[in-house]
């Protein structure tokens, strides 16, 4: 977020050379907020206020950068500065920013990278995308059973500035096997000469490097954790995932579901809506715009073959877009809930016919209410219509309430049944997107509307 407050007053100390007050912004402010404020600069200006800084500092401002603007700085800063500010980020971000950095700049800057450095990256980088290994940091505290709480303690102080979070501290053996892990608060309330292992806690949650990163984030988010050990097949400690990359993860997995609810396709990134081209929202919008409407062609179809009913009873398109909206609604609601509990776990797919049930019993409750509203507006619109010989509008009035009442029971068993079968068949049941449930619905509705009119009425 750029802050237009302080942008003038950074670029008027930039043009007249006040690099005394930089350094004093630079010094006082917390990086997050010195990030926010110095992102509406060009990056050449990014690029000398960041030289004002001490290494460190300047490598936490970096991370809290815009991923952009990050790359454009990759570009101008100088190979062995930026191999400098790569070392002293925190390990997955510097991971992060290396995967998007092209090749033969990476190559280039590899190099200028400590060995210890190098390996940490090729281990990080090896993991594939959507995994928790992608999302660890191996940039954490461990600890030997054999220690006392002191001398733990003592470990803990040296090792502080260089590590992601030293609260919890893993006791691990000589094959780097997880056995255990400590609080700071459990060293500190502990007896001085009293040693980890009396200490330690040998129930623990952890996740393996190759898990679902979702699933690994659910974890934190569920049992309030502020970091998640991550092992390896071998059941060695390969690194941490902390809460904020929990949130970060959450976060792009709710925005995955939400655009793939609402029919977009392409990459679902968190924070990029003016960043992207006008084109390639379009792309990513197109394909089920495209194909819904097509699919829509078959509501035009239906139509045309209860052509005869409507001219013999023109009132019923009145009530036409009462009946597709009450369909989409409660369709979408049905649809809506059930892709949230089966992402939150809540239920599995096995569990299909107790959902299918459930929205039945609310779809029965909702069609009696809505049935019985529709009812009661039809008398009221149409109650000096014109009528063809032998209909009265209370006949007109039970054949949309039926009707409606019969689509919003249909509509919610689809919206339910359809996103728990994609499930079952291990598809991701976003897919089962609102406006595709919609057209179905409308389908579905318009066959019940007019099947019922054609029934009831003898048209």
């Amino acid at each position: 977020m750029k802050n237009p407050i302080l942008l003038p007053q950074l670029k008027e100390y930039l043009n007249s050379g006040n690099f005394d007050q930089i350094k004093l912004i630079l010094e006082t402010a917390p990086s997050p907020v010195i990030a926010d404020f110095i992102s509406g600069l060009t990056p050449e200006e990014v690029k000398t206020v960041l030289h004002e800084a001490d290494p460190f500092k300047k490598a936490e401002v970096f991370s809290y950068l815009d991923i952009e603007l990050q790359l454009d700085l990759a570009k101008i800063i100088k190979r062995n500065e930026l191999a400098q500010i790569i070392t002293y980020m925190a390990h997955d971000d510097r991971v992060d920013l290396l995967k998007q950095i092209p090749e033969e700049k990476r190559e280039l800057i590899l190099p200028a990278l400590a060995q210890a450095e190098r390996e940490d990256i090729r281990k990080l980088s090896a993991y594939p995308e959507g995994t928790v290994g992608a999302m660890m940091t191996s940039d954490y505290a461990t600890l030997s059973k054999n220690l006392t709480a002191k001398e733990a303690i003592d470990k803990l102080r040296l090792e502080a500035p260089n590590k992601e979070t030293i609260y919890y501290a893993y006791v691990i053996d000589e094959k780097r096997q997880l056995t255990g892990f400590v609080s700071l608060k459990d060293l500190i309330l502990a007896r001085s000469d009293e040693s980890i292992e009396s200490v330690m806690h040998t129930e623990m949650i952890f996740a393996n490097a190759y898990d679902d990163q979702e699933k690994a984030a659910r974890t934190i988010q569920k049992y309030d954790l502020i970091a998640l050990p991550v092992i390896n097949g071998g059941n060695a400690l390969v690194g941490i995932l902390t809460y904020d990359d929990a949130i970060d993860i959450i976060t792009q997995e709710h925005t995955e579901d939400l655009e793939k609810l609402m029919a977009i396709s392409g990459e679902h990134e968190a924070g990029v809506y003016l960043k992207t081209s006008s084109f390639t929202h379009f792309k990513n919008r197109a394909v089920w715009v495209v194909g819904l409407a097509l699919l829509g062609l078959i509501s035009g179809f239906i139509i045309r073959s209860f052509e005869d009913a409507l001219k013999g009873l023109i009132l019923l398109t009145l009530y036409m877009p009462l009946m597709t909206d009450a369909g989409g609604n409660t369709g979408s609601q049905a649809a809506t809930v059930v892709i949230r509990a089966l992402a939150l776990n809540e239920i599995n797919p096995k569990d299909i016919f107790k959902v299918v049930f459930k929205e039945l019993n609310i779809a029965f409750l909702t069609s009696a209410l809505l049935g019985t509203l529709t009812f009661i507006q039809v008398m009221i619109l149409s109650w000096n219509a014109a009528l063809p010989s032998g209909i009265t509008v209370y006949e007109v009035g039970i054949v949309v309430a039926t009707a409606l009442s019969l689509q919003v029971i249909t509509a919610t068993v689809i919206g339910a049944a359809l996103p728990m079968t994609i499930a079952k068949m291990k598809l991701d049941p976003a897919v089962v997107a609102s406006p595709a449930l919609t057209t179905i619905v409308d389908i579905s509705g318009l066959t019940i509307y007019f099947s019922t009119a054609k029934i009831l009425l003898g048209l």
